[in-house]
């Protein structure tokens, strides 16, 4: 709820409400006035790359300019403001722009043309620059974390020095609120719609938002900390909700809209987030018709519903988990339930506990002494927080060679309380084989280092596919500090297609993201994932910001971690390929160290582990190129000691 400048009346019966987590007032008919504070909210730049306002709550000060393309006003004030940043951002005062008006593409575009160093956010549903009370290009405003995130200044440019300099020395800014009066408007469509956005039916429009976003973890033993199973909840909780979905934690489903289409998509659309924050800034009028959270309302499934009862279920063993300390990974092996040649369709891993069990990583290990199999072996299934059950894409399965072992690594950690798992795994299994093999491959690098205190740490790995293929899931995997990631195809001309982008990577939520369509990958297209780590302080989450980190498998180190499902286009049950697969296999020496993907390994890129290779970088390069090309980095030795450990490889 805002506070303007002449309404200070409506003030105490405001806050008292949001207090009680009852919004009792509607917002006022027009919200154009400059509120005391900036409530919190996640944007994605220009360059997709997220930002949350209270994640900086350590910035001496946080300098947010509107800004709109193409005109001089905009373009002018953008330079002043570029001279600022560079006086100012050595004090640890961050700098932004919020473009309220246009498109991403847009403002990105602007952004190259015109040089920019700063960050453009893009408010692309109007909900940031609409609670600020932004009116037209060019409106500063100067936050003071240190205050609550108080708006501490709102005025011209030419102004914000003063402002910045107050609010660094912890002194009230002298003119405080100045009006901005030059520059084109900026028309925000909701604003002035108070009353419809009070009529907004609970029952018919934001009941069904709910159950369909919300509901699958908040219900009677779901994953989430509460039951939103009905009205008095929803009210209860309206201001946490708010909160959660203006800074995008809520629904946990970070996947860039404008980057590719999946079929497990659990995020709001544009329209339904509007819908919501409007009607919880109305008040959360519940209206009339029937409350469908409390008449529907059930517990959580055992297993999932769209998939119903397993056809085979293995017990792992109990483990008992310390309520302090390190606990290493623990290899479960049991015996494989299938004693002939299997294929799944869908795999299932049910946690005994979710406190303790932070991730499953399984395979198949062959019985030496049996026949070897004429299907590969693979995974079996895995888990990671917030994951939901495997599912093969169509005419696709799994294989599992009959006999031999099961072996599911369990990585579990400590929460200050002594608990015991036993956790489950489902199998559904296919009648008869399929006509494809589901196949997977991790991009990763086991070389990485990531310096003490870097905010925005960049890793790059890739592999080359020797054939083509249809990916089916994309599985993003890193620690604490991983902060986003996005992957690419690259294909042999050179051109480039963004595949997966999460602008914010949250740990507590690994999920796969399953194309709606398999996507085509052609001979020679290199799949180049890019990941950002966080290791400063602002990351509440890091372990150690004091310390360089390698890769590790505990998370208190760090991993670069891209798995990949897919099929060969010319294999079949009746025709494996297993060639194809060694072949991508041995493109994973060069892809982890080519940070500028250009197939050659400079002495620069040698870092993390291979930093070894420096002493013999000369030798190994026999032709004197100054760069290391696949032949001399085979002969380097060093290929076995890149590769990770088998269980860890089909997560």
């Amino acid at each position: 709820m805002k506070r303007t400048l002449l309404a200070s009346t409506m003030v105490a019966a405001i806050l008292g409400a949001a207090a009680l987590g009852v919004s009792a007032i509607a917002a006022p008919t027009v919200t154009t006035s400059v509120p005391e504070r900036a409530d919190n909210f996640q944007l994605t730049d220009h360059t997709r790359l997220a930002h949350e306002l209270h994640y900086f709550r350590d910035a001496k000060a946080i300098v947010m300019m509107s800004q709109i393309n193409g005109t001089s006003v905009s373009r002018k004030a953008a330079a002043e403001l570029e001279k600022l940043q560079a006086k100012y951002k050595a004090e640890g005062v961050l700098f932004y722009m919020l473009n309220s008006k246009d498109s991403r593409d847009a403002a990105a575009a602007e952004a190259k043309a015109q040089g920019f160093d700063i960050p453009v956010l893009v408010d692309e549903l109007q909900l940031v620059g609409g609670s600020l009370g932004v009116q037209r290009e060019g409106e500063v405003f100067v936050i003071d974390p240190k205050s609550g995130f108080k708006i501490a200044y709102h005025g011209p440019v030419a102004e914000t020095a003063k402002a910045i300099d107050a609010v660094v020395a912890g002194q009230p800014v002298a003119k405080s609120r100045i009006e901005v009066k030059s520059g084109a408007a900026i028309t925000f469509a909701d604003r002035g719609k108070a009353a419809e956005h009070a009529s907004i039916s609970y029952s018919d429009e934001i009941a069904p938002i709910l159950q369909a976003k919300c509901v699958t973890c908040h219900q009677k033993g779901g994953i989430a900390p509460f039951a939103m199973d009905s009205f008095e909840v929803v009210k209860a909780m309206a201001p946490m909700i708010r909160e959660s979905v203006r800074s995008e934690r809520m629904p946990p489903y970070f996947a860039d809209p404008h980057i590719g289409t999946f079929q497990n998509d659990q995020g709001m659309t544009a329209d339904q987030t509007k819908k919501l924050i409007h009607w919880l800034e109305a008040g959360a009028p519940r209206g009339t018709g029937r409350d469908a959270l409390k008449e529907d309302a059930s517990e959580a499934p055992e297993w999932p519903v769209y998939l119903g009862k397993p056809d085979v279920i293995v017990d792992l063993p109990a483990f008992d988990v310390a309520a302090k300390g390190l606990v290493e990974y623990q290899n479960m092996r049991v015996d494989n339930p299938f004693k002939e040649d299997a294929w799944l369709r869908a795999i299932s891993i049910k946690p005994g506990d979710r406190t303790v069990l932070h991730h499953v990583v399984s395979n198949h290990v062959a019985d030496p002494k049996l026949p070897k199999s004429k299907i590969p072996g693979g995974s079996v299934g895995s888990y990671t927080p917030g994951a939901e059950a495997q599912v093969i894409a169509k005419d696709a399965g799994a294989p599992v060679p009959g006999g031999g072992k099961l072996n599911f690594q369990m990585h579990y950690t400590t929460t200050g309380k002594a608990a015991t798992d036993r956790t489950q795994v489902g199998f559904y299994t296919l009648k008869a084989p399929p006509k494809f093999i589901k196949r997977s491959t991790v991009i990763g690098d086991f070389g990485l280092k990531i310096p003490a205190g870097s905010a925005r740490h960049q890793e790059v790995s890739y592999q080359t596919f020797p054939a083509d293929a249809y990916i089916y899931t994309l599985y993003p995997h890193s620690h604490y500090r991983g902060f986003s990631v996005e992957l690419k195809a690259v294909t042999p001309d050179g051109k480039e297609e963004m595949l997966l982008s999460l602008p914010k990577y949250d740990f507590n939520w690994q999920r796969d993201y399953d194309p709606k369509e398999p996507i085509l990958v052609k001979k020679g297209t290199k799949l180049v994932a890019k990941w950002i780590y966080d290791n400063s302080t602002n990351n509440r989450a890091n372990p150690d910001p004091k310390r360089d980190i390698t890769w590790g498998e505990q998370t208190n180190e760090e991993m670069m971690y891209f798995r990949v499902n897919y099929r060969w286009a010319d294999e079949t049950v009746d025709n494996i390929r297993n060639d194809l697969q060694s072949q991508l296999m041995s493109s994973m020496q060069i892809g982890m160290i080519d940070d500028n993907v250009d197939g050659l390994i400079q002495e620069t890129e040698l870092k993390g582990m291979m930093a070894s290779l420096k002493p013999r970088f000369k030798a190994l390069d026999v032709d004197n190129s100054g760069a290391l090309d696949p032949t001399e980095m085979k002969a380097s030795g060093m290929g076995g000691r890149m590769m990770p450990a088998r269980d860890n490889i089909d997560l």
